[in-house]
């Protein structure tokens, strides 16, 4: 089991703590935007108790739900800092449909919602037949960063006014609901703060550093993992509208961050611009480089730590336990390449299914506990008995602990691909075919399969002038990975669907990708192909497929390629081994490889004759032809 840090954090609010730097170093920095003056401590300060009076007069007050409807910038960071201090702030993605918006508002119960003035959104509509007061925001661009007005609502003087208190909820933000109905996860002032209170001591931030946040601001990593925790350290942050590749650089010569945090794939949008920035990467301030919130190849943390000359730290979080969970710490500590790192906060166990905790090296569930872990999902008492075991929360992580307490991550059990009774991490195919060096991204999935319950399949997109084929690659992991964890399938795609906050999705992959899944419809083009194709009709009882559909996407498995092997082998007389099948699954492929086997085997046949003939007369030659004919 892990150790966590010693929770010593007195601001408990974060009012309270934004108070305390303001009274500490009120003219310190606290927020930046481009074209914008930087917003002080004290200037924050007085505007989260600007807003605090504004919900209050208007009856909205502690652990009242205020939905946030905002771009990304400024002016998000603020409101969510003075909303929180008052009353229950619950951030929405901008980009949401009008279902969404209505599914959300409703499950919240909001009692009011924020949006910028002149903001085209749906959510205005929804509000109002949901009769929620609209309160909007009016930025002044002539002011520092992140001022805005509030107008909106009938007074109506709260009985709950006033600043919250540390157990009252703060946050409120959904599960991502893939796979079933969205959770409310309610994180309070003392969840938050000691979150922030962690990543601030894993960082080692103090006042002179600066964090260019690129995640969004409706999500737990950009408001954890950059905002509050450089809040709590009395650091700045510089406030973007987002991420947008073309400007990183811009902004890191503009601002001289001292870091960042970001998901694998903006990372590696990083990277493939790095090359035209140069001479921005070496006059930069960066100190070092944060990862969270998707697992970071190992190859991208090398070309990070290359092109930026600064540690990569890989960060393991969630949104139950405030973001921050494990971290690799900084030089000299250890990094351990493939690792989310050292407990940084909340203990950290591995557990099996009955709830027993495992010794270092057995792979379990992870599970964790400490003061920055939510107490439970909000009405769902069949959730948080899920949840929950002997007061340990359970991540819904496959992992395992080394001998030095390194955590290291096998992937989302519920992403775990079942196929005929052997259990695939898909993790473990995506780190394998990140070792490919044309290979830029990879997302492996699980297909349904009429017999194995479930197939493996990964969709793959290449650097850009290079070229592999599909073959090639599956070729590659059959060196790699066992047989039955190699894809029957790779789909080579110009992009992977992401989510909103830039991860790349794995559930429902197979749904978005059924059009490139699909294969040409192409007759058999000759004998061997026409033969192959009449056994996988026979074994597989289907109408006659293309030469390029693959044997286990049509319903094979590897009882069934046993059956076609045999067939194939008595069929031309030659030993074909059932793991051909594995590693050529399509019509097309497989014909070569058995073009190959027959031409061989003739060849053979050919030299046996010859070396029966040597030796024997012309008279005995002619003897052993007429015996032939």
């Amino acid at each position: 089991m892990s150790k966590n840090y010693q929770e010593s954090s007195p601001n408990y609010t974060i009012a309270k703590l934004v108070e305390t730097i303001s009274q500490r170093n009120p003219n310190a920095l606290a927020i930046l935007a481009a074209n914008r003056v930087p917003l002080t401590y004290s200037n924050l300060c007085d505007r989260i108790h600007d807003v605090v009076t504004k919900l209050n007069s208007i009856g909205i007050g502690r652990n009242d739900r205020v939905a946030i409807v905002l771009p990304n910038g400024p002016e998000m960071a603020v409101a969510f800092l003075a909303v929180a201090a008052a009353a229950t702030c619950a951030p929405l993605n901008p980009n949401y449909r009008a279902p969404e918006f209505e599914f959300y508002l409703s499950d919240l119960n909001a009692k009011a919602l924020i949006i910028q003035i002149g903001m085209d959104s749906p959510v205005v509509a929804i509000a109002r037949s949901q009769n929620i007061p609209i309160l909007e925001l009016s930025p002044l661009l002539d002011s520092p960063a992140g001022i805005f007005t509030l107008t909106g609502g009938e007074t109506n003087p709260s009985v709950k006014g006033g600043l919250a208190l540390p157990d009252d909820i703060t946050l409120v933000l959904h599960t991502s609901g893939t796979t079933s109905r969205p959770k409310i996860v309610p994180l309070t002032h003392r969840n938050l703060c000691t979150s922030a209170a962690n990543i601030h001591q894993t960082l080692r931030l103090v006042e002179s550093d600066r964090c260019l946040n690129i995640m969004p601001l409706f999500h737990i990593h950009g408001l954890m993992g950059a905002l509050l925790s450089s809040m709590s350290a009395g650091a700045s942050v510089v406030c973007t509208p987002g991420f947008d590749a073309p400007n990183f650089f811009n902004l890191v010569e503009e601002f001289s961050p001292t870091w960042y945090s970001a998901v694998p794939t903006m990372h590696q949008a990083i990277l493939a611009r790095s090359q035209g920035n140069k001479e921005i990467i070496a006059s930069s301030s960066l100190r070092f480089v944060r990862s969270s919130s998707a697992s970071l190849p190992p190859q991208v943390m090398a070309d990070l730590e290359q092109v930026f000359s600064a540690p990569v730290i890989e960060a393991y979080g969630m949104t139950e336990a405030s973001h921050q969970m494990a971290s690799n710490p900084l030089p000299p500590q250890v990094r351990k390449p493939g690792s989310v790192g050292l407990a940084a906060g909340p203990e950290i166990a591995i557990m099996d299914e009955a709830g027993n905790l495992l010794s270092p090296g057995e792979v379990g569930e992870v599970v964790i506990r400490g003061g920055n872990v939510t107490k439970g999902y909000e009405n769902n008492p069949q959730a948080n008995e899920t949840a929950f075991t002997n007061g340990w929360f359970r991540t819904g992580d496959l992992g395992y602990l080394d001998d030095e307490d390194y955590l290291f991550l096998k992937g989302r059990l519920k992403e775990i691909i079942n196929r005929g009774g052997e259990k695939i991490t898909p993790l473990e195919v995506d780190m394998a075919l990140m070792e490919l060096p044309e290979v830029f991204q990879a997302v492996t999935f699980a297909v349904p399969h009429p017999t194995l319950g479930e197939d493996v399949a990964t969709a793959v997109v290449l650097r850009e002038n290079t070229y592999l084929k599909e073959e090639a690659i599956r070729n590659y992991l059959f060196q790699r990975l066992a047989d039955f964890k190699v894809p029957s399938q790779v789909v080579i795609v110009d992009a992977i669907p992401k989510g909103s906050t830039g991860k790349l999705q794995r559930i429902g992959l197979a749904e978005k990708l059924v059009e490139q899944l699909r294969t040409p419809a192409i007759a058999p083009r000759n004998h061997i192909e026409q033969t192959i194709a009449d056994i996988f009709v026979e074994v597989l009882n289907i109408p006659l497929p293309s030469v390029y559909d693959n044997f286990f996407a049509l319903g094979g498995d590897s009882l069934r390629g046993t059956q076609v092997a045999n067939r194939l082998s008595a069929y031309w007389g030659i030993n074909i081994a059932n793991v051909l099948l594995f590693q050529k699954p399509t019509i097309a492929t497989l014909a070569i490889e058995i073009g190959g086997l027959i031409s061989t085997s003739e060849e053979e046949d050919l030299a046996h004759l010859a070396s029966a003939l040597q030796g024997l007369s012309e008279e005995e030659i002619q003897g052993f032809i007429d015996d032939v004919s």
